[in-house]
């Protein structure tokens, strides 16, 4: 199972949200790149990196902090955040994006969406799925889009989608613990998914658990930030 840090971008710098809710920001770190390179020192060889401030002006906005990180370290970086047309995606996989994470624009335009998942792989473009109670949320999980999380996943797993996010809102941020119940439901029902988890991970078993249920990645933010899992934690169970 792969781990994946997490570094959520706003004003340039390092924060965590708690449960996607803009009010409620922590500030971190200063510097991303400094971040990115302590992940990258303790052996870890993906990140997730969110542009909060692209999700909340629905165009992608901090991709020079993508470019810095893809530049100066070997990280292999998944991007998401505002990224609404083809011109935000260009500019993201131009700027150093291993990967693309859409979920509003899946959501809001799924021609466009399909038409990314054909032009850059399945390999490429990760679907977002944003849930809170069972529903999906778009546009940094300010709106609701009425639709079921289960039937969203069926829908675009059947149309060539391999690899999903989905991040429990009630999780995120939270410490208590990731949605194991609902992965489970998601891999049980589709076996060929490629699941990253999000959201509540808070201690080493989580990983355990996550790993042993199947999943293929997941993302760690705020537990590190809080110093709830160090990175010699983390790299101890890579090498594992």
């Amino acid at each position: 199972m792969r781990i994946i840090p997490a570094i959520d971008i706003i004003g340039g710098k390092c924060v965590r949200l708690s449960q996607g809710n803009y009010n409620q920001k922590t500030v971190y770190v200063a510097s991303p790149l400094d971040m990115a390179k302590r992940f990258e020192d303790a052996g870890i060889n993906y990140l997730h990196l969110v542009d909060l401030d692209g999700a909340k002006s629905n165009s992608i906005v901090n991709h020079d902090i993508l470019e810095q990180i893809a530049v100066k370290t070997n990280l292999k970086v998944d991007f998401g955040g505002g990224l609404k047309s083809s011109k935000d995606i260009e500019i993201a996989f131009e700027s150093g994006a291993n990967q693309i994470t859409l979920g509003s624009l899946a959501v809001s335009n799924p021609c466009l969406f399909f038409d990314l998942l054909n032009r850059y792989g399945p390999q490429k473009i990760i679907l977002g799925a944003d849930f809170l109670d069972g529903k999906i949320k778009t546009n940094g999980w300010l709106e609701d889009s009425g639709k079921d999380l289960i039937s969203f996943v069926k829908d675009y797993l059947s149309k060539g989608v391999n690899y999903i996010i989905p991040t429990d809102i009630s999780k995120d941020g939270m410490l208590d613990g990731p949605s194991l119940s609902i992965y489970k439901e998601i891999l049980n029902n589709f076996k060929s998914v490629y699941l990253i988890a999000s959201g509540g991970i808070s201690v080493i078993q989580d990983l355990e658990e996550l790993k042993s249920i199947g999943c293929e990645g997941a993302i760690i933010g705020k537990a590190i930030y809080e110093n709830k899992i160090d990175l010699k934690s983390l790299t101890q169970f890579i090498e594992n």
